[in-house]
């Protein structure tokens, strides 16, 4: 019997060597990838107490909205076609975002407090490999007011393709 406990979480070098190693999976055809145009498809790959990885296709103008992953660190690598990732940098006291392509065989990995938006602004599907560690429980959800980052929701989940809530109308002033 072991003695060794088990690690709560992934380092963000093994982050980056597992979603490229299931990149490698999902090019070599080992799993199935859809494309649907109205909302982004994806399919848990693999999941245990570490880590859950998500494969995920965004035809054209598909994205996601500013957001955190509750704590969780992570890692993507683009399989096919391009991503544009905006980040928020800086505090959130103060800060904004930098906007960066990202290009097939380009691997992001991410600490427990990054946020960003992600979205395919070309034209054509873009396929991406996703890893969490631990595994997803929370997603918080931002708007940029000026320099200023501000949590506008949150979301109990353990997929992070769920839809964010929804935006809650301000009265005029």
């Amino acid at each position: 019997m072991s003695t060794q406990p088990v690690r709560a979480a992934l380092t963000l070098d093994e982050l980056a060597a597992t979603t490229r190693r299931f990149a490698d999976e999902v090019a070599a055809g080992r799993h199935e990838v859809r494309a649907d145009p109205s909302h982004r498809w994806h399919v848990r790959i693999h999941a245990d107490e570490q880590v859950d990885v998500w494969l995920i296709s965004w035809t054209t103008e598909q994205g996601t909205q500013l957001h955190d992953h509750g704590g969780s660190a992570g890692a993507f690598t683009v399989v096919d076609g391009e991503l544009t990732e905006s980040v928020w940098a800086g505090t959130r006291a103060a800060g904004s975002l930098d906007e960066q392509p990202r290009e097939a065989g380009e691997t992001v990995v991410f600490g427990t407090h990054y946020v960003h938006d992600v979205i395919n602004r070309a034209v054509g599907t873009a396929v991406s490999v996703h890893a969490y560690s631990p595994p997803l429980k929370v997603m918080h959800y931002y708007d940029v007011d000026g320099d200023r980052l501000v949590r506008r929701a949150s979301s109990w989940t353990d997929d992070p393709e769920a839809p964010a809530p929804a935006r809650e109308e301000r009265a005029a002033s």
